[in-house]
């Protein structure tokens, strides 16, 4: 089956989904090494080899500006971006319940994420677990790079 027939099948949403995926994978979002950050952290899924570094600029405990850069796959790319769109401004606090409410959605649990979230682009990774460790991993260093802040 070519892709133009696959495409043709998806439900209308789920073409928008991969839209998003996409157009965040190939032109992300605050890509970039960030010139004194007050906190960042690496991770690497050794798996398949994804790596993601996350720079945070804090003014007092607000994420003021939040950047990456990294290696990998198209599902950790699209992640990285959209987080560094959604959880800009927000308290550390505030951003690592996002964290967690993330990780709930992609663990199964549908109404973790606001219905207008476009995170939820990402909920077609739920049905291979290999890929949810693709689209947790920039969490992963955000949480981190927070772990000592406020």
């Amino acid at each position: 089956m070519m892709k133009s027939e696959l495409r043709e099948r998806m439900h209308p949403e789920e073409q928008l989904y991969q839209e998003i995926i996409l157009k965040h994978s190939k032109e992300p979002q605050n890509y970039g090494v960030m010139d004194n950050p007050s906190a960042e952290a690496h991770e690497l899924n050794m798996l398949c080899g994804d790596e993601v570094r996350v720079f945070v600029r804090l003014v007092g405990d607000r994420l003021e500006s939040v950047m990456f850069t990294g290696l990998g796959c198209a599902v950790m790319k699209a992640s990285a971006s959209l987080m560094t769109e959604y959880v800009e401004n927000y308290s550390v606090e505030e951003a690592r319940k996002y964290a967690e409410s993330f990780r709930a959605f992609l663990n199964g649990e549908e109404h973790a994420l606001p219905e207008i979230s476009t995170l939820r682009a990402l909920q077609g990774v739920r049905a291979f677990p290999s890929r949810i460790k693709c689209a947790l991993l920039p969490w992963k260093a955000l949480e981190k790079s927070l772990k000592d802040k406020v």
